[in-house]
């Protein structure tokens, strides 16, 4: 099981990101929000992930930093459980819309619901 998140993993693209905001479709779990958007990549991965928190919400860098560390380290611990029936690739921006500063446990326990509230969502269009 590779529990890293590797360059092609992460959401760079510029046009992708713009694409998933005005396409994109939401799942939130407050205070957690998952923008997702169905794509195709040209390598052979099942989503690219991006994470933001609010400049408005924490005015420094150190807390949007430790917060954003937060959400990728519970990502990156249970995305093999999030992604074993996934067929389909997918676009992800995980934001963090809360106003307190969290915990590890907070987030990971938040993003499971968020992912599993996510699924839910994906078999329900599949029927």
């Amino acid at each position: 099981m590779n529990f890293t998140i590797n360059k092609k993993e992460k959401l760079k693209s510029k046009k992708l990101i713009e694409k998933l905001f005005s396409e994109g479709k939401t799942v939130t779990v407050f205070p957690l929000r998952l923008v997702y958007l169905p794509t195709v990549f040209e390598e052979n991965i099942k989503a690219k992930t991006g994470v933001s928190v609010s400049k408005r919400q924490f005015k420094t860098a150190v807390d949007r930093n430790r917060i954003k560390r937060l959400i990728r380290e519970s990502y990156r611990l249970n995305k093999a459980v999030y992604f074993n029936n996934i067929s389909t690739q997918y676009a992800f921006m995980i934001l963090y819309i809360g106003k307190e500063k969290p915990t590890l446990t907070q987030i990971e326990s938040k993003m499971g619901m968020l992912f599993e509230k996510f699924s839910d969502k994906m078999s329900e269009t599949k029927n």
